[in-house]
């Protein structure tokens, strides 16, 4: 029984040489890809670039959207605070309203003269 040969050094060149001419014989083997293919391949690759396009672009525009809301939210609560502060302030009276008020306690008090 004959024992394990370990392989030389040109026998490993062989044996790879070998395997790159099985590998250069398989891609020439190969038949070309039918341009019809070609362009189908390329349409489907420009109809999946044109959703995903829209895609982020509707993702954008939503985004947008909750932001306008939100500050549209934050404007009106703000607004709302403004209001509750300036009805808790008490009520400066102009000049007129004081004249006209003190001109009808004037009044009530003549009349009950």
């Amino acid at each position: 029984m004959a024992g394990f040969k370990v392989p030389s050094f040109q026998d490993r060149m062989t044996a790879a040489a070998d395997a790159k001419q099985r590998a250069l014989a398989k891609l020439k083997a190969k038949p070309a890809v039918d341009p019809a293919v070609l362009a189908e391949r390329a349409a489907a690759r420009a109809a999946k670039e044109a959703a995903e396009a829209e895609k982020r672009e509707e993702k954008k525009r939503a985004k947008a959207e909750a932001e306008e809301a939100k500050r549209i939210a934050v404007e009106e609560a703000a607004a709302a605070a403004l209001a509750a502060e300036i009805a808790k302030r008490p009520k400066v009276r102009t000049a007129a309203e004081m004249k006209a008020a003190r001109d009808a306690r004037y009044a009530a008090r003549k009349a009950r003269m």
